[in-house]
Protein backbone atom coordinates (compact mmCIF):
# COMPACT_ATOMS: atom_id res chain seq x y z
CA UNK A 1 0.00 0.00 0.00
CA UNK A 2 1.36 3.19 -1.17
CA UNK A 3 1.87 6.21 1.62
CA UNK A 4 -0.73 8.41 0.08
CA UNK A 5 -3.25 5.61 1.10
CA UNK A 6 -1.81 4.64 4.29
CA UNK A 7 -1.98 8.41 5.49
CA UNK A 8 -5.82 8.08 4.24
CA UNK A 9 -6.13 5.06 6.38
CA UNK A 10 -4.50 6.27 9.49
CA UNK A 11 -6.12 9.86 9.84
CA UNK A 12 -9.46 8.33 9.47
CA UNK A 13 -8.70 5.79 12.50
CA UNK A 14 -6.97 8.95 14.44
CA UNK A 15 -10.19 10.69 13.82
CA UNK A 16 -12.27 8.13 14.90
CA UNK A 17 -10.76 6.42 17.27
CA UNK A 18 -10.53 9.81 19.73
CA UNK A 19 -13.84 10.53 19.20
CA UNK A 20 -14.95 7.63 21.44
CA UNK A 21 -17.32 5.84 19.19
CA UNK A 22 -17.50 1.80 20.19
CA UNK A 23 -19.51 -1.08 19.64
CA UNK A 24 -22.58 -0.88 20.45
CA UNK A 25 -26.63 -1.13 20.42
CA UNK A 26 -27.48 2.19 22.01
CA UNK A 27 -30.85 3.39 21.02
CA UNK A 28 -29.16 7.07 20.38
CA UNK A 29 -26.19 5.24 18.24
CA UNK A 30 -25.60 7.49 15.37
CA UNK A 31 -23.10 6.09 12.68
CA UNK A 32 -24.89 3.42 11.22
CA UNK A 33 -27.62 6.07 10.95
CA UNK A 34 -25.01 8.20 9.39
CA UNK A 35 -23.73 5.51 6.91
CA UNK A 36 -26.91 4.85 5.72
CA UNK A 37 -28.09 8.35 5.13
CA UNK A 38 -24.71 9.32 3.35
CA UNK A 39 -25.20 6.33 0.80
CA UNK A 40 -29.09 6.87 0.38
CA UNK A 41 -27.89 10.64 -0.35
CA UNK A 42 -25.00 9.61 -2.87
CA UNK A 43 -27.37 6.96 -4.37
CA UNK A 44 -30.48 8.45 -4.68
CA UNK A 45 -31.89 5.27 -3.19
CA UNK A 46 -33.50 6.08 0.08
CA UNK A 47 -33.77 2.69 1.52
CA UNK A 48 -29.79 1.12 2.34
CA UNK A 49 -29.31 -1.43 4.89
CA UNK A 50 -25.59 -1.94 6.23
CA UNK A 51 -23.41 -4.99 6.83
CA UNK A 52 -20.60 -5.96 8.36
CA UNK A 53 -19.62 -8.21 5.32
CA UNK A 54 -20.00 -8.54 1.65
CA UNK A 55 -20.84 -11.31 2.00
CA UNK A 56 -24.05 -10.58 4.64
CA UNK A 57 -24.98 -7.83 2.05
CA UNK A 58 -25.08 -9.95 -0.67
CA UNK A 59 -27.40 -12.50 1.09
CA UNK A 60 -29.71 -9.47 2.10
CA UNK A 61 -29.84 -8.54 -1.21
CA UNK A 62 -31.21 -12.07 -2.30
CA UNK A 63 -33.40 -12.67 -0.03
CA UNK A 64 -34.87 -9.49 -0.61
CA UNK A 65 -35.79 -10.04 -4.03
CA UNK A 66 -36.83 -13.71 -2.67
CA UNK A 67 -33.98 -15.54 -4.29
CA UNK A 68 -33.89 -18.20 -2.05
CA UNK A 69 -33.23 -21.98 -2.06
CA UNK A 70 -34.74 -24.01 -5.20
CA UNK A 71 -34.53 -20.18 -7.71
CA UNK A 72 -31.35 -18.95 -10.12
CA UNK A 73 -30.37 -15.79 -10.91
CA UNK A 74 -27.91 -14.06 -13.18
CA UNK A 75 -24.92 -12.17 -11.89
CA UNK A 76 -22.60 -11.19 -14.50
CA UNK A 77 -19.16 -12.00 -14.04
CA UNK A 78 -19.39 -13.41 -10.59
CA UNK A 79 -16.76 -14.55 -8.55
CA UNK A 80 -15.51 -17.96 -7.17
CA UNK A 81 -16.12 -17.04 -3.69
CA UNK A 82 -20.38 -15.43 -4.62
CA UNK A 83 -20.78 -18.60 -6.77
CA UNK A 84 -19.83 -20.81 -3.66
CA UNK A 85 -21.91 -18.73 -1.89
CA UNK A 86 -25.01 -18.96 -3.81
CA UNK A 87 -24.56 -22.81 -3.80
CA UNK A 88 -24.58 -22.73 0.09
CA UNK A 89 -27.93 -21.27 -0.17
CA UNK A 90 -29.13 -23.74 -2.65
CA UNK A 91 -29.27 -20.44 -5.25
CA UNK A 92 -28.44 -21.86 -9.20
CA UNK A 93 -26.35 -19.61 -11.11
CA UNK A 94 -26.80 -19.10 -14.61
CA UNK A 95 -25.86 -17.03 -17.74
CA UNK A 96 -28.30 -14.31 -18.65
CA UNK A 97 -28.29 -10.51 -20.25
CA UNK A 98 -28.16 -7.22 -18.50
CA UNK A 99 -32.01 -6.71 -18.08
CA UNK A 100 -32.27 -10.17 -15.66
CA UNK A 101 -29.37 -8.34 -13.42
CA UNK A 102 -31.23 -8.16 -9.97
CA UNK A 103 -28.78 -5.50 -8.54
CA UNK A 104 -25.86 -3.86 -9.54
CA UNK A 105 -22.54 -4.71 -7.52
CA UNK A 106 -19.92 -2.46 -7.19
CA UNK A 107 -16.24 -2.27 -5.27
CA UNK A 108 -15.24 0.95 -3.43
CA UNK A 109 -11.53 1.08 -2.76
CA UNK A 110 -9.23 4.08 -2.06
CA UNK A 111 -8.49 4.60 -6.10
CA UNK A 112 -12.10 5.23 -7.22
CA UNK A 113 -14.04 6.37 -3.58
CA UNK A 114 -13.34 9.88 -5.07
CA UNK A 115 -15.69 9.09 -7.53
CA UNK A 116 -17.60 5.78 -6.83
CA UNK A 117 -21.40 7.32 -8.18
CA UNK A 118 -19.59 7.40 -11.43
CA UNK A 119 -19.87 3.87 -11.68
CA UNK A 120 -23.40 3.62 -10.85
CA UNK A 121 -26.16 2.38 -13.56
CA UNK A 122 -29.78 2.91 -13.76
CA UNK A 123 -30.56 0.24 -11.35
CA UNK A 124 -33.17 0.19 -8.80
CA UNK A 125 -30.76 -1.98 -6.37
CA UNK A 126 -26.94 -1.08 -6.05
CA UNK A 127 -24.60 -3.42 -3.80
CA UNK A 128 -21.90 -1.86 -2.42
CA UNK A 129 -18.40 -3.64 -1.10
CA UNK A 130 -16.29 -1.46 0.72
CA UNK A 131 -14.56 -3.65 2.39
CA UNK A 132 -11.10 -2.42 0.46
CA UNK A 133 -10.92 0.47 2.51
CA UNK A 134 -8.98 -1.25 5.43
CA UNK A 135 -11.19 -0.58 8.53
CA UNK A 136 -12.87 -4.27 8.48
CA UNK A 137 -15.43 -5.98 6.11
CA UNK A 138 -18.47 -3.91 5.17
CA UNK A 139 -21.59 -4.29 2.40
CA UNK A 140 -24.12 -2.07 1.58
CA UNK A 141 -27.56 -1.86 0.08
CA UNK A 142 -29.06 0.69 -1.40
CA UNK A 143 -32.40 0.56 -3.34
CA UNK A 144 -36.03 2.27 -4.06
CA UNK A 145 -37.77 -0.52 -3.37
CA UNK A 146 -38.89 -0.63 0.19
CA UNK A 147 -39.96 -4.36 0.83
CA UNK A 148 -36.40 -5.00 -0.56
CA UNK A 149 -34.89 -3.19 2.38
CA UNK A 150 -37.34 -4.52 4.25
CA UNK A 151 -36.49 -8.10 3.79
CA UNK A 152 -32.75 -7.15 4.30
CA UNK A 153 -33.01 -5.42 7.32
CA UNK A 154 -35.62 -8.63 9.10
CA UNK A 155 -31.83 -10.92 8.34
CA UNK A 156 -30.16 -9.19 10.74
CA UNK A 157 -30.05 -10.13 14.11
CA UNK A 158 -30.08 -6.32 16.20
CA UNK A 159 -31.52 -4.99 12.83
CA UNK A 160 -33.87 -2.49 12.64
CA UNK A 161 -36.74 -4.54 13.37
CA UNK A 162 -35.21 -6.28 16.05
CA UNK A 163 -34.39 -2.53 17.69
CA UNK A 164 -37.51 -1.13 17.04
CA UNK A 165 -39.20 -4.48 18.83
CA UNK A 166 -36.43 -4.10 21.40
CA UNK A 167 -37.54 -0.76 22.32
CA UNK A 168 -41.11 -0.98 22.17
CA UNK A 169 -41.33 -4.29 23.55
CA UNK A 170 -43.96 -4.94 20.44
CA UNK A 171 -42.82 -6.86 17.53
CA UNK A 172 -44.32 -5.99 13.70
CA UNK A 173 -44.25 -7.07 10.44
CA UNK A 174 -44.43 -10.53 11.17
CA UNK A 175 -44.91 -11.83 7.67
CA UNK A 176 -42.02 -10.80 6.78
CA UNK A 177 -39.77 -12.45 9.53
CA UNK A 178 -37.33 -15.25 8.24
CA UNK A 179 -36.75 -18.38 9.39
CA UNK A 180 -33.34 -17.70 10.45
CA UNK A 181 -31.64 -14.97 11.10
CA UNK A 182 -27.36 -13.62 11.28
CA UNK A 183 -25.78 -11.78 12.70
CA UNK A 184 -24.94 -9.09 10.01
CA UNK A 185 -25.35 -6.14 12.24
CA UNK A 186 -21.96 -3.81 11.52
CA UNK A 187 -19.78 -2.31 14.30
CA UNK A 188 -20.47 1.67 14.83
CA UNK A 189 -16.73 1.63 14.83
CA UNK A 190 -16.18 0.66 11.09
CA UNK A 191 -19.21 2.13 10.02
CA UNK A 192 -17.56 5.30 11.40
CA UNK A 193 -14.64 4.66 9.47
CA UNK A 194 -16.34 4.31 6.33
CA UNK A 195 -18.49 6.73 6.86
CA UNK A 196 -15.83 9.59 7.46
CA UNK A 197 -14.08 7.81 4.41
CA UNK A 198 -16.44 8.52 1.81
CA UNK A 199 -16.82 12.06 3.47
CA UNK A 200 -13.57 13.18 2.94
CA UNK A 201 -13.66 11.24 -0.77
CA UNK A 202 -9.88 9.89 -0.53
CA UNK A 203 -8.58 13.65 0.03
CA UNK A 204 -5.30 13.37 2.27
CA UNK A 205 -4.74 16.91 3.14
CA UNK A 206 -6.31 17.58 6.41
CA UNK A 207 -7.48 21.42 6.72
Amino acid sequence: MDKRKQFQISFVLSRVLNSGIIMSIEKNEKEIKGLEKFIGKATGLPYVSVFNSYTGALHGALYGQDLVHGTSTHLPDITEQEDNFLAWLGITSVGGNEDNVPFQRIRVNWDNIHNFESLMEEHSTLLLDLTDLGFGPCGIIATNQELIWKKSERLKIFGAFDLRTMWTQEESNYELQPGVQFNYRISPLVAACVKLSLLRRGEHNED
